[in-house]
């Protein structure tokens, strides 16, 4: 599949001044290796034909609306989010299955996008460790440009297939590996080359866009398209279409991590208890699970080494720590299979 150029995703923070959140013609001849231009024809008809960049005469004189009544109909354009996912929830179930198969054989998650698409990803990364006590290398954001891309515009990033390949080449991607491409307007080259270059490698594959027909969900294993339609501000794709982003890759590591033994029923059991706020937390999470006495749970968190699965086990099994870890380590973290295990 070769990338059409496009630029909805472009690089964008609301708090460093630049404008490539509006459309732009950064990327309007990435595959040809050419300067785009403003006036070209070829790109005004790309724009025209993307849902996520079409104009809304309607609005066209929000700055003169009050704050309460521009605040009102944002409002009512995020609503319209939880339904658009909602129709393509068999799609994203499928996805995230196939990312849990490949995560319980050790492969990782990682995510690669370009301006606000890429940042969503890094975010959703970078909560994973401190809620299900993933090692940092296990889920992984890719954001076109690297690091500084994060607070500014990278120019040019979100144009290269190329600089996608080495991005994943660096992480030495295996096919064992989960790979999304996250792109509203599912065009970007950055992405598109992610999903591409790891499809060859024979890693599981997935490509998030806001447009219907895009060539990420085509060059993907799973296509995911979240059709929000036209923003409030043209062309503006960290609003609806970020929402919808952030609400399916919330989907996609949450779910992956229960199926991985991650919680026991809706409880973050696979934390440890390091510092006084967590030991707090896994001494609320041992009660819940429990409800064993605070005596017992003291002990149990102290015999475990403050890890929260092992304190369940041994005070609903009645088994000691290391007895507790052996089951653990037997049914591969997931603590309802050790239970069961442990009561015979």
């Amino acid at each position: 599949m070769t990338s059409t150029p496009h630029t909805s995703d472009a690089a964008h923070t609301s708090d460093v001044p630049d404008t490539t959140d509006a459309p732009d013609t950064s990327d309007a001849s990435a595959t040809a290796g050419t300067a785009g231009t403003t006036g070209s024809p070829d790109l005004r008809a790309q724009l025209d034909s993307l849902t996520t960049e079409a104009f809304r005469p309607e609005l066209a004189e929000i700055d003169r609306l009050s704050t309460l009544e521009i605040a009102t109909l944002m409002n009512g354009e995020d609503a319209g989010v939880p339904g658009a996912v909602a129709r393509q929830l068999p799609v994203i179930a499928a996805a995230i299955d196939a990312v849990a198969a490949r995560m319980g054989r050790g492969g990782r998650l990682v995510y690669a996008g370009a301006g606000t698409a890429g940042r969503l990803g890094v975010l959703d990364a970078s909560e994973c460790p401190p809620t299900f006590n993933t090692d940092p290398a296990q889920v992984v954001g890719l954001i076109a440009g690297g690091p500084p891309a994060m607070v500014t515009s990278v120019e040019g990033a979100e144009d290269s297939a190329e600089l996608a390949r080495a991005d994943l080449d660096a992480l030495v991607l295996t096919a064992e590996d989960a790979v999304v491409g996250v792109s509203a307007s599912g065009r970007t080259p950055y992405a598109i080359g992610a999903v591409e270059h790891a499809r060859r490698l024979g890693a599981l594959t997935i490509g998030l866009a806001c447009n219907p027909g895009s060539a990420l969900a085509a060059a993907a294993d799973h296509g995911i398209e979240i059709v929000v339609g036209p923003e409030l501000i043209t062309g503006s794709t960290r609003l609806k279409a970020g929402t919808a982003q952030k609400l399916v890759l919330n989907m996609l590591s949450t779910i992956t991590m229960i199926r991985l033994g991650k919680t026991y029923g809706n409880l973050m059991v696979d934390v440890r208890a390091s510092n006084e706020k967590l030991r707090a937390r896994s001494r609320r999470i041992v009660a819940l699970a429990t409800g064993a006495t605070d005596e017992e749970i003291e002990r149990a968190l102290a015999g475990s080494g403050g890890e929260v699965k092992d304190a369940i086990l041994s005070i609903l099994a009645g088994v000691d720590a290391p007895t507790a870890a052996r089951l653990l380590a037997e049914n591969r973290g997931h603590l309802r299979e050790a239970l069961a295990a442990a009561r015979g």
